[in-house]
């Protein structure tokens, strides 16, 4: 009789671009101060900027690297590995290929997941049912990589202030002990003309004639969506998800969110009546990541001692452009406290 399967997180791994600019540099281009309000409204002090010579796939294999390292593990080790991204290389092939090709994984397969800044965890949600069901994966790369900043208008306030550039990665194996507990996946499409880059698809070619009547394409809001969208969607979100996991919300140690503003964030943990001690944000010292930011936070969460030992448990919660989103339940197990230390 043949053993159930579970995924389990093995390691993490994070690359940030080196260059930052600071909320400081952006009140000199704009003519009018967006330090304080940024600071207040949403909590961001500067972003790092990916470099000239680099790509979104630079940023992911650096930081697929960094959580191979951790697990003792090598690249021709990976059967799969998924890259969640809306800013790929290339409209097409899939980031994934150049991932692949990059770390020398080749007898991984591989494809991206585009479910906006949710597709982290939608990535997550999709390797942990694959390594439960098929026999022969053993270990998948899930990653989530963002170079937002190659598709800004620097002069627009609205976005300029908020995105910025950087990659995480978490290396998922199977075992025998439970790791993925419950996932769920929802979405209000009413609003997928809300955030995103609208140009260069099919619907609208970046024809000669459009770039230059509107500019390349760029990252903009355009269909208004409910301001209390997320603290409103999340918590009911998150009772779902635990209600499948047969994990009750006092036993989940820590939650990670999208990170794109820590005021919802703080509204969402008072309606949940946890303290802020039990989530972790990232996005004051390096910008708005969309699909990297969750495993960014997390990684650096683990790092700095706030993942709970094995046996605790751990939630993720995404929002993105669709409007898409992602919650994951997940129970720390050995393999990532031995990739902490």
């Amino acid at each position: 009789m043949n053993r159930p399967r579970h995924a389990q997180i093995l390691s993490t791994g994070r690359c940030i671009p080196e260059r930052r600019i600071t909320n400081a540099e952006l009140d000199a281009r704009f003519d009018k101060p967006v330090s304080q309000w940024l600071q207040d409204n949403v909590g961001i002090a500067a972003r790092h900027v990916i470099a000239d010579d680099q790509t979104t796939s630079d940023l992911v294999v650096a930081a697929a690297r960094q959580a191979l390292e951790r697990a003792g593990r090598t690249p021709e080790e990976l059967d799969l590995v998924i890259v969640a991204t809306d800013t790929p290389d290339y409209l097409s092939p899939a980031t994934a290929s150049v991932v692949q090709a990059k770390l020398g994984a080749l007898g991984a397969g591989t494809f991206d997941v585009n479910a906006a800044c949710a597709g982290f965890v939608t990535a997550l949600d999709l390797a942990a049912r694959y390594l439960a069901t098929e026999p022969d994966l053993r270990h998948v790369l899930v990653c989530g990589g963002y170079a937002m900043t190659r598709f800004l208008d620097w002069d627009d306030k609205k976005t300029a202030t908020l995105f910025a550039d950087g990659a995480g990665a978490v290396l998922l194996g199977a075992g025998d002990e439970p790791g993925f507990l419950a996932g769920r996946l929802r979405a209000d499409g009413r609003y997928h003309g809300a955030l995103g880059i609208y140009t260069g698809g099919a619907h609208r070619p970046a024809t000669p004639e459009r770039v230059a009547a509107e500019g390349k394409p760029h990252v903009e809001f355009v269909q208004r969506f409910p301001a209390t969208f997320n603290s409103e969607q999340w918590p009911p979100l998150i009772h779902t998800v635990l209600e499948r996991a047969g994990v009750p919300l006092s036993a989940v140690d820590l939650l990670v969110f999208t990170q794109l503003n820590a005021r919802t964030i703080e509204q969402v943990m008072d309606v949940l009546g946890l303290p802020m001690t039990r989530t972790h944000m990232v996005m004051e010292q390096w910008g708005y990541l969309g699909s990297a930011c969750i495993p960014v936070a997390f990684d650096d969460a683990l790092h700095n001692g706030k993942v709970p030992p094995p046996g605790g448990h751990v939630l993720f919660c995404a929002t993105g452009g669709g409007l898409a989103m992602g919650a994951s339940v997940w129970r720390v197990t050995p393999a990532l406290a031995r990739a902490r230390e």
